[in-house]
């Protein structure tokens, strides 16, 4: 049986089969599929001839754009291990993390050596250090040294087995502590297979690369990447034509983009009436995008073109989808009904578990729930990692094992599915608000007060008041609206008094802007808004 084809199997092919084919376009300059092939080529070797290897566990801490995807190919080509963390995370987190993977090798732009010197990131366990633009510091090997060594001293490498570990990827953090997620090869080429087919991605299509993680896949999809001039940690601030006048000059036809930054960019070319009929789909992902902002970014395409909301998470994506026409046409989330995340994707095992916060040791299907009951989503499939890095409690929590092999991971998120086997979003496990009358989720509820034209959003958090939960809503009104918030305060209370679920929401707090993550600047950091609550209550 011939070896499944590895995410740089794709960009070897790729380039054998179309040369000329531009490979990444960025604010540097134009790269074709030839090119990156040959660079991250010589990338691989230079590395190895820098002491880098198979196995290395190496932190690669670079800018967003050429010189970030040959060495990621690069990495995956010489089977080092890169080690991928948001620095949103937080300079404690960042530091816990690094400690926990302990990485061998460190590649970053001199920010980060700095960083990694000044805060002790890889102390004791970090050999070799790669600095990437920049003068060179003390005991760091400039990367056009290494690409110099690469193409002077080229190395045959071994093909590796599709199981191999692949990448540490953390997670985000906005939902607990950050974890490193386990990607083989298998797992990356599944995701990039599930992307193809369920979007219908067609060969020879330009994608622009806001979240510089898919740009890996594009090789795969056969696809041109285009990286605007943008801060990749800060999507929510972008300038809108940053993202319109690359997706315009160069007839950009996929895009992924987080709610935040569709939201800035949507409100901006609503006012000023701008279109891009280019484009042919959006992704958007992260956290739950709402209708608003679903529709006004969809005003700037072509009626053919479609926004899709994939759900899914570091440890497992994409796993199911819906386009904004239909989310349109089922409506819902007004009502309380939760977010409606679309039907699982071919290939993806998807499951409702019963709400439990404890460990299950074996898979037996009386685990499920029925139809329309909330409980914990779990799924199986390739495209899920198979464990934590080195966190095995985190592991036995996330995973349950099936007799025979394999395993269902509990994506931590509730839903439900409904009677056309649709998935509905009703938010984290971890947020959910148990009151003495029964427990709140908070998606549900948020997105009845969220229907409210003076309102951002919404976040439902817990307060211990006497012993007890009590239920706050914390609210982050429009522009416009701060000097009416009694009114607005008064409508919310006698909008939630129309659902049983928002019934017994009685207190509400107005907070000037939601901490969010960096990654997509819109999962909401709940447990910092209850902390804040506790203390404004007292």
């Amino acid at each position: 049986m011939p070896r499944p084809l590895n995410i740089e199997d794709h960009l070897r092919i790729l380039a054998d089969e179309a040369p000329n084919q531009i490979a990444l376009i960025s604010p540097q300059g134009t790269m074709s599929y030839a090119e990156l092939e040959q660079a991250s080529s010589d990338c691989a070797s230079g590395l190895e001839r820098s002491g880098i290897s198979r196995g290395t566990r190496t932190v690669l801490m670079v800018t967003p754009g050429p010189e970030m995807l040959i060495l990621a190919f690069g990495l995956i080509k010489l089977r080092a291990i890169p080690i991928l963390i948001d620095p949103g995370m937080g300079l404690r987190n960042l530091k816990k993390c690094l400690e926990e993977c302990g990485p061998e090798a460190f590649i970053g732009i001199p920010k980060a050596h700095l960083a990694r010197i000044l805060l002790g990131w890889g102390r004791g366990s970090v050999r070799r250090k790669v600095m990437v633009g920049g003068f060179p510091f003390p005991g760091t090997i400039s990367w056009s040294t290494v690409m110099e060594k690469g193409r002077r001293f080229p190395v045959d490498r071994e093909q590796g087995s599709p199981d191999d570990l692949a990448a540490i990827v953390f997670t985000s953090g906005s939902t607990g502590i950050p974890k490193g997620v386990v990607y083989t090869h298998r797992m990356f080429s599944a995701q990039a297979r599930l992307l193809k087919e369920s979007f219908n991605i067609a060969e020879g299509e330009v994608d622009l690369a806001t979240f510089p993680l898919f740009a890996l896949y594009d090789p795969a999809l056969r696809m041109t990447t285009v990286f605007p001039r943008m801060d990749f940690t800060q999507p929510g601030k972008v300038d809108p034509m940053e993202i319109i006048g690359p997706i315009q000059e160069h007839r950009v036809t996929h895009m992924f983009g987080s709610p935040a930054l569709l939201n800035r960019v949507g409100r901006f070319g609503k006012e000023r009436g701008i279109k891009m009929p280019t484009i042919k789909r959006v992704l958007s992902a992260g956290a739950p995008v709402s209708d608003q902002v679903l529709d006004a970014f969809a005003e700037m395409l072509s009626p053919e073109a479609l926004i899709h909301t994939p759900y899914g998470a570091t440890e497992a994506l994409p796993v199911s989808s819906i386009s904004h026409l239909e989310r349109e046409e089922i409506g819902g989330v007004a009502e309380g009904k939760g977010v409606c995340v679309g039907r699982a994707l071919p290939g993806v095992d998807l499951r409702i578990v019963g709400l439990s916060d404890e460990p299950i040791p074996t898979w037996n299907d009386e685990l499920g729930t029925e139809t329309g009951a909330v409980g914990e989503i779990t799924v199986r499939g390739d495209n899920v990692s198979p464990e934590y890095f080195k966190r095995d409690e985190a592991t036995r929590l996330a995973k349950i094992p099936v007799p025979g092999g394999g395993f269902y991971h509990r994506m931590g998120d509730l839903g439900y599915r409904d009677d056309q086997g649709r998935i509905w979003f009703c938010g984290r496990k971890s947020h959910r608000v148990q009151i003495p009358g029964g427990t709140l989720f908070t998606v549900p509820c948020e997105g009845i007060f969220n229907a409210h034209p003076a309102v951002y959003r919404t976040a439902l958090v817990g307060v211990v008041r006497a012993g007890k939960e009590l239920p706050v809503l914390c609210v982050e009104l429009e522009s416009g609206f701060e000097g009416d918030r009694e009114n607005v305060r008064a409508e919310l209370l006698e909008t939630g008094s129309r659902y049983e679920m928002t019934s017994q929401i009685k207190t509400i707090l107005f907070h000037s802007g939601f901490p969010v993550d960096i990654r997509h600047n819109a999962k909401i950091f709940r447990e910092k808004l209850a902390v804040w609550a506790q203390e404004e209550l007292k």
